[in-house]
C-alpha cells in the first residue's frame, strides 16, 4: 500500500474510529464515569507530552538547524504560533457560548472547562434541544460544537502527519504511536458527543454515525502535517513546532485542568506521570 493511503487509513481509524467507538460506548450506556474519563485523559496527556517534548520538538530543532545555526528560535516561534492559534480560536468559541448553559454561567464556575461536554460544547447543543429551540438555533449550536471538535482534531491530525513524515518505519514509528494515542484520547470525546445527542432524542445509530464524522477533521490535519513535513527542513520544523504547540496547549490548557476538576484528587497527576514515563519507554526502547 502507498504510504499516503496507509497514513490516511490509520488517521481515519484514529480520528473517526476513536470518536465512533466512544459514540458506541455512549449509545450503549448513556452515561460515563468522570473518574474513568479523567484518568484516561490524563494518562493520554502524559504520553503525548513525552512524545512532543522528547521526540517531536527534538526532531523539529534538528531540522531547523539544517537551515540556520540557531534553528531553535524557528521552532520556538512555531510553538508559540500553535499555542496562540488554538487558544485564540478556542477563546472565540467560548465567548460565543458563555452564559448560554446554566452550568458554565455559574459565578463560582472555574475559569476553564470542568466537564468533557463543556469542552466540546455538546452541553450547548443539548441546552438548545432541551428548550425546544428553533431548527436554526440547533444548527448554530451544532456548528459551534463541530468547530470546537475540529479545533482539537486538526492539530491532533497535524501531529500524526508530521510524526509519520519523520518516521522511517510506518508500522512501528512515532507516527503510529501518536495515532494510537490520539485514537484512545478520542474515545471519551466521542462519548461526550453521543450522550447528549441521544438524551436529546436522536436515534442511537444516527448519533453514533454523527459522532464518528466528528473525527474527520483529524484527516485534514494529518494531510497538512504530512505535506509540510515533506517540503523540506523548514516545512518539517514549522509543522512539528506548530503541531507541538497546539498539542501542548490542548494538554496543559485543557486536558490536565479538566481531568483534575473531573476527579478532584491527586490521582490524575499520578496517571499523567505514568503516561509520561510510558512515553519515554516508547521513544527510547
Amino acid at each position: 500500500m502507498e504510504p499516503f493511503w496507509f497514513i490516511t487509513m490509520v488517521t481515519l481509524l484514529s480520528g473517526a474510529g476513536g470518536t465512533g467507538l466512544g459514540g458506541i460506548v455512549g449509545a450503549l450506556f448513556k452515561s460515563d464515569s468522570n473518574r474513568i474519563v479523567s484518568l484516561l485523559l490524563s494518562f493520554a496527556g502524559g504520553v503525548m507530552t513525552a512524545i512532543v517534548c522528547f521526540d517531536l520538538l527534538s526532531e523539529a530543532v534538528t531540522a531547523a538547524n539544517e537551515i540556520i545555526d540557531s534553528g531553535v528560535f524557528i521552532v520556538i516561534a512555531a510553538v508559540i504560533l500553535g499555542v496562540a492559534v488554538v487558544f485564540g480560536l478556542n477563546y472565540l468559541i467560548d465567548r460565543r457560548t458563555v452564559g448560554e448553559v446554566p452550568h458554565s454561567a455559574k459565578t463560582d464556575h472555574p475559569k476553564t472547562h470542568d466537564d468533557l461536554d463543556e469542552l466540546i460544547h455538546a452541553d450547548h447543543w443539548a441546552e438548545h434541544k432541551r428548550k425546544h429551540d428553533t431548527r436554526a438555533h440547533l444548527m448554530v449550536a451544532g456548528i459551534v460544537m463541530a468547530c470546537a471538535i475540529a479545533l482539537h482534531n486538526v492539530p491532533e491530525g497535524m501531529t500524526i502527519g508530521a510524526s509519520f513524515a519523520l518516521s522511517d518505519d510506518l508500522l512501528l514509528g512515532t507516527g503510529m504511536v501518536m495515532a494510537v494515542l490520539i485514537g484512545i484520547h478520542n474515545i471519551p470525546e466521542g462519548m461526550a458527543v453521543a450522550v447528549p445527542l441521544i438524551a436529546g432524542g436522536m436515534p442511537r445509530v444516527k448519533a453514533v454515525l454523527l459522532t464518528a464524522l466528528c473525527g474527520i477533521p483529524t484527516l485534514l490535519g494529518a494531510w497538512l502535517g504530512l505535506w509540510l513535513g515533506d517540503i523540506g527542513p523548514f516545512g518539517l520544523a514549522v509543522s512539528l513546532g506548530f503541531a507541538s504547540g497546539a498539542m501542548l496547549y490542548v494538554v496543559f490548557g485543557e486536558i490536565v485542568p479538566e481531568s483534575i476538576l473531573m476527579y478532584r484528587s491527586k490521582t490524575p497527576s499520578f496517571t499523567f506521570i505514568g503516561g509520561l514515563l510510558l512515553g519515554l519507554l516508547i521513544i527510547f526502547l
